[in-house]
């Protein structure tokens, strides 16, 4: 019980760790008023990492060890340990998801910051058909609140576009 009370001790510090970088993720993110849409890209390539890594970490050798030791144990500790597996494996497969549906718009995103006005708006059409598609079949995406953000960014690159072709002229 010795043994049992100090694994139970470490798996409580895990957990504790671990819902403070949910928090933290769940957290508004402060970003510059005119930033484009690459930056979302890197957002969720960021947070698809840091719950990769999390996630490698838990399913280690190590931790897998500890984790059958209490089950054993019958610890009370596992079943927020559990619920936090849970979370953190759904928030990887949500960045993992979000990853792969902004790649889709990445090749708009040279042609937004580097043409032309006249020339951006030949890719429009595509980039809002695209945008459309991750609406529609992204079980992550599809919310106002990310559409909406997404959205205000393609439009800030679209301005600084804009802007820049004004000053060069």
């Amino acid at each position: 019980t010795d043994v049992t009370e100090k694994l139970e001790e470490v798996v409580m510090i895990w957990i504790k760790q671990i819902k403070q970088v949910l928090v933290e993720s769940e957290q508004m993110r402060r970003e510059a008023d005119d930033i484009g849409p690459s930056a979302e890209l890197e957002h969720w390539k960021t947070r698809m990492s840091s719950f990769n890594s999390l996630l490698d970490e838990i399913k280690s050798s190590r931790v897998r060890k500890i984790i059958s030791i209490l089950q054993a144990a019958r610890s009370k500790a596992l079943k927020q340990w559990k619920e936090l597996d849970g979370s953190i494996t759904m928030a990887a497969n949500e960045a993992k998801d979000n990853v792969r549906y902004l790649y889709t718009l990445d090749k708009f995103f040279g042609p937004l910051a580097k043409a032309s006005p006249v020339t951006m708006m030949e890719h429009v059409p595509s980039l809002m058909n695209t945008v459309c598609m991750i609406y529609c079949t992204s079980p992550y995406y599809n919310t106002s609140e990310r559409m909406t953000s997404l959205l205000l960014k393609i439009t800030n690159q679209m301005i600084n576009t804009c802007k820049m072709y004004l000053c060069e002229g």
